[in-house]
């Protein structure tokens, strides 16, 4: 099915004195494909895991268990060729508009180093970026930490007052990047009732990565209400039903139920983090009599490591150990649509377009521009105010 315009919902309307959209347009240089990194070899895995906890005091040995995951795919996470890939694709859908926009890539925690795209934007003369978070829904690790990066970058860079960067919204309800999980979906259900599995006895398990619950209830503003789970989890469960609502009559009928799970968690055991686990949902399911479950990595713009070890080995391990039909939904990956919608956003931007135009599938979109006060921050460490005023 695909989604047209008719289906986009209604903006809500940004609080009395807030300006959460910049409906003025600007004339950027070049976008900035911004995102988390992963190492390319064995030796680059441990460095790689101790730029992404530095600070946080985690010992060398606890690094160690985490490092399985990539050794056992030659120390190579498949993130960084992932977002080649998107780039190729992002130059060429600018292209084939006419859209005269560099794409610039840079990553938060491996080479190449955000900093190193920026030297190079302006190396080539370029003033004002556009970037494009790899992280779609909100938290203080999928979007403030993004925007505090960029600040550090330009601060190393001696770039801060020289070099202007904005952000496009956080996308989780967008058509682009919310199609490519109708169609995989959709394509699950055919293998399922291809194995002989009725709809009654399948259920959906829509994955994103858990993150500790203090962290939860701070993601989006405090006063929109979101509750224990803030914003990062009211998106996941809006747009999960418009996949849902989307993915062929047989949901629609009410027969296949869902649930949003949670993977990948980390951190010492006395810290609650968000749940249930994936794992614990399928043993769960198993034992009540489900025979299928279609897995939705719908928290994952691609397919890199937290896809291929927490879903690929361990949940569809876990599935096959317990006799449970398993099928791995696609992410969006360089999916047409998604690669298309996310040229979308950036114009929204070079644009100016008014709120009221912007798609958004579900009631709490489209996302702000620009943060509001205290939202995401990181509990952890505290609210940065150095940081708060950064380029929307």
């Amino acid at each position: 099915m695909t989604i047209t315009n008719g289906q986009v919902r209604a903006a809500t309307a940004p609080a009395a004195g807030g300006a959460e959209h910049v409906e003025v347009g600007v004339d950027y240089d070049a976008i900035l494909l911004a995102s988390f990194g992963g190492p390319e070899g064995q030796d680059d895995v441990i460095p790689f895991l101790r730029n992404v906890t530095r600070g946080r005091g985690i010992p060398e040995e606890r690094l160690e268990e985490v490092a399985h995951h990539y050794r056992a795919f030659g120390g190579i996470s498949p993130i960084n060729q992932q977002n080649r890939e998107l780039k190729v694709a992002l130059e060429a859908e600018l292209a084939a508009r006419g859209i005269d926009l560099p794409v610039l890539w840079g990553n938060r925690n491996w080479d190449p180093y955000i900093r190193d795209a920026l030297t190079e934007a302006n190396e080539r003369g370029f003033t004002k970026l556009i970037a494009i978070g790899t992280s779609a829904y909100s938290s203080y690790s999928s979007c403030r930490q993004y925007r505090e990066d960029y600040a550090i970058a330009l601060d190393e860079t001696g770039l801060e007052g020289t070099l202007q960067i904005d952000k496009v919204r956080q996308f989780f309800d967008h058509p682009g990047f919310v199609q490519p999980f109708i169609d995989g979906v959709t394509a699950g259900f055919a293998d399922v009732a291809a194995a002989g599995i009725a709809p009654a006895d399948t259920h959906v398990l829509f994955a994103t990565h858990s993150i500790p619950s203090t962290d939860a209830a701070k993601s989006g503003p405090a006063e929109r209400g979101f509750g224990e789970g803030g914003a990062y989890a009211a998106q996941h469960l809006a747009v999960a039903e418009v996949v849902m609502a989307a993915a062929g009559p047989v949901v629609e009928t009410g027969a296949v139920t869902w649930d949003l799970v949670y993977q990948s968690r980390s951190g010492p055991p006395s810290m609650p983090w968000l749940e249930p686990d994936i794992n614990d949902a399928i043993t769960n399911l198993a034992a009540a009599g489900t025979k299928a479950v279609i897995i939705v990595p719908l928290g994952f713009v691609s397919d890199h490591m937290e896809v291929k070890w927490d879903l690929d080995t361990e949940a569809l391990d876990t599935a096959a150990e317990l006799g449970v039909f398993a099928v791995r939904v696609p992410t969006p990956g360089t999916h047409g649509a998604y690669v298309a919608g996310l040229v979308d956003l950036v114009m929204e931007r070079v644009n100016g377009t008014p709120t009221a135009e912007r798609p958004a599938l579900t009631e709490l979109g489209p996302w702000y521009d620009v943060c509001r006060s205290g939202c995401c921050e990181n509990v952890r460490l505290g609210f940065k105010p150095a940081l708060a005023g950064l380029a929307p």
